[in-house]
């Protein structure tokens, strides 16, 4: 069953408003035109409100700026926010250096299943062409695969296998029951079925296996995993590493989880419904 309706694509990010705007761009090219957009914004300055802002009417649709207060890395609890005001009945996380193809959305709508979430791949584009891209306004959005292989040829991706469109059935379902390897920056959940978990887990503080979390409590909950790979391919900026000081605590978080069969969240959208959100026109007053 595809979605008949309004998707809504929250888009994470957090002071890095060239790659957001690159991004914002490519969500303006889309051949479904059936989906609004969320920035959940972790705490940016007022740089990324005034993109939000510019690109509001160029992609068409309803663009809303989610903020919070930067305390920290709180991807989590910012998502969740995004998902309180979200229109739409199935919801698209993408990160916010993430760049997607016209038919990103389409492909998402098309994949979409009952009780199952969708997870998707990626490329990486080297440090050089990432910086051509947000210096000279190229456009991988809309380059042809022709176009990459040169790019792969010059080492200016990874890989070429997140590009590749295939029909394949079945064997999307083959890791129905596997949590690993699933990302956040890419993945699409039925609104009802973040409802049932709770949304994501604001207890994991710093970056880090908050993804996984939310992951293995759908599972938890009988929600399937099916496979994006080889249809929702993203093309992923190159950015240095995060700080991974809060990895090992996160990493004993997940492992406390896995031995056990929880579905809600510790601190999840339910705790938020209580607290005024701030959903912007302009950006963080």
């Amino acid at each position: 069953m595809t979605v008949k309706g309004l998707i809504s694509v929250i888009v994470t990010t957090y002071n890095r408003e060239d790659a957001l705007a690159v991004v914002l761009r490519s969500l303006a090219r889309q051949t479904d035109r059936d989906f609004e957009v969320l920035v959940a914004d972790d705490g940016s300055g007022p740089a990324t409100a005034t993109t939000v802002e510019t690109w509001k009417a160029k992609v068409g649709h309803r663009v809303e700026h989610v903020w919070h207060e930067d305390k920290g890395f709180r991807a989590g609890e910012i998502r969740n926010r995004a998902v309180l005001a979200a229109r739409g009945e199935y919801i698209v996380f993408l990160d916010g250096d993430c760049i997607v193809r016209p038919d990103f959305v389409a492909q998402h709508r098309k994949l979409a299943e009952q009780r199952a979430f969708v997870t998707g791949n990626r490329i990486l584009l080297s440090p050089d062409l990432t910086a051509r891209v947000l210096r000279d306004g190229l456009e991988p959005e809309i380059w042809s695969f022709g176009k990459f292989i040169s790019e792969r040829l010059r080492g200016g991706v990874n890989r070429l296998s997140a590009l590749l469109k295939l029909p394949l059935g079945p064997l999307r379902q083959i890791r129905a029951r596997e949590w690993k390897g699933a990302r956040s920056c890419n993945l699409a959940i039925w609104r009802r079925d973040l409802d049932t978990v709770d949304g994501f887990d604001a207890d994991y503080a710093g970056w880090g296996k908050e993804d996984s979390d939310l992951i293995v409590r759908l599972l938890n909950a009988g929600i399937v995993r099916k496979d994006g790979n080889f249809a929702t391919g993203v093309i992923h900026l190159w950015h240095k590493e995060a700080d991974r000081s809060a990895l090992p605590e996160n990493e004993r978080k997940l492992a406390q989880l896995l031995k056990g069969r929880d579905v809600r969240a510790k601190r999840g959208m339910s705790l938020l419904k209580a607290k005024p959100m701030q959903v912007t026109e302009g950006g963080p007053a």
